[in-house]
């Protein structure tokens, strides 16, 4: 038996990088225990604990388009549609969702 730990999707607007190229594809993995808990003591996320979620995705989106280092500036990049698609993927790969 084995478990799918990676899952590709299609942001609805895009990442537009540095170059102006849009990236809309994407990978992102199953979430562990540490990928929740390390933000935890972020000094950004004690500042904003809303900035948990740009944390979290930066961990466990592996790529978007041809960019492999997804770092929290970029997940601070995305347009708004896209960090609340991320968010509802995250949830539903993950079985958040009730």
């Amino acid at each position: 038996m084995s478990l799918q730990t990676e899952f590709e999707f299609m942001l609805p607007k895009g990442y537009l990088d540095g170059e102006e190229h849009l990236h809309r594809e994407g990978h992102m993995r199953l979430s562990r225990a540490v990928d929740e808990i390390v933000p935890m003591s972020d000094p950004r996320v004690q500042a904003n604990p809303a900035y948990s979620t740009v944390l979290i995705l930066s961990r466990v989106v592996t790529r978007i388009g041809n960019m492999e280092a997804i770092t929290p500036t970029v997940i601070e990049g995305l347009f708004a549609e896209d960090l609340q698609f991320l968010q509802t993927f995250y949830r539903k790969i993950n079985g958040l969702v009730s």
